[in-house]
């Protein structure tokens, strides 16, 4: 059974009298373990699907079903749950919180959770240690470099163990060498078995990828996948 599917998914945005079809009836499935890099033109619809994966909006039609549950029709409370619980984010602008620490700002899912001080701060201390930022743990946002902030959205995005890690663009503020090494990371976390859907206009970023999946006006044009040298 696939990890995430979508089944004849539809979003169509309303400006007035003007429709916009984001999505045209897009069916996909996720498997457990699997690095899908989505590829297409601005406005082919890659971000909408992330946005719709995330929970952070909802079809205007059809389904998505996360492991066993349809969440296309979940509330708003619902579907904020299964963000806190089920799903890890990594932006192309990291979206840390400024007075925060490392630390704090790894812990923030967790707080939201529910989870002691004392279990909190051991998971993300774990965490930090991972993506290599122990001896940074106590700066803030300000105080690290932009490959040491995309470090910490990565093993923030890691606190609840999600289901599936999504990635909007995570190298796109970064140089080529830092770009590296991020991919580098999330190479990694995929080969620990974490699934991952990642979000890229970038070829060179994309064959990182074992599956590439295209967009082209709202509709996949291709779903091909790719064998990783």
């Amino acid at each position: 059974m696939p990890i995430a599917e979508v089944r004849d998914l539809v979003k169509v945005y309303r400006m007035g009298a003007v429709e916009v079809h984001a999505l045209r009836g897009i069916h996909l499935a996720f498997e457990a373990g699997e690095y899908i890099a989505i590829m297409g033109p601005s406005g082919s619809g890659k971000s909408t699907l992330l946005n719709l994966l995330g929970c952070l909006d909802t079809p205007t039609s059809g389904s998505y079903f996360l492991g066993e549950q349809d969440v296309a029709r979940m509330s708003d409370d619902e579907l904020s749950d299964i963000r806190c619980r089920h799903l890890g984010f990594i932006f192309q602008s990291y979206n840390l919180i400024p007075q925060l620490s490392v630390i704090e700002n790894i812990e923030v899912p967790l707080f939201y959770q529910g989870w002691s001080e004392r279990d909190s701060r051991e998971r993300a201390t774990a965490l930090a240690e991972l993506v290599g930022l122990g001896d940074r743990s106590h700066h803030r946002p300000s105080e690290l470099s932009g490959g040491q902030q995309q470090r910490v959205a990565i093993a923030r995005s890691m606190a609840n163990d999600p289901l599936i890690i999504l990635a909007d663009e995570p190298t796109g503020n970064l140089d080529s060498a830092t770009g590296e090494e991020i991919l580098a990371l999330l190479d990694r976390l995929n080969g620990e078995g974490k699934t991952i859907v990642m979000v890229s206009h970038d070829n060179h970023v994309a064959q990182r990828a074992g599956r590439i999946v295209r967009f082209k006006d709202g509709i996949v044009e291709d779903d091909t996948r790719w064998g990783v040298e």
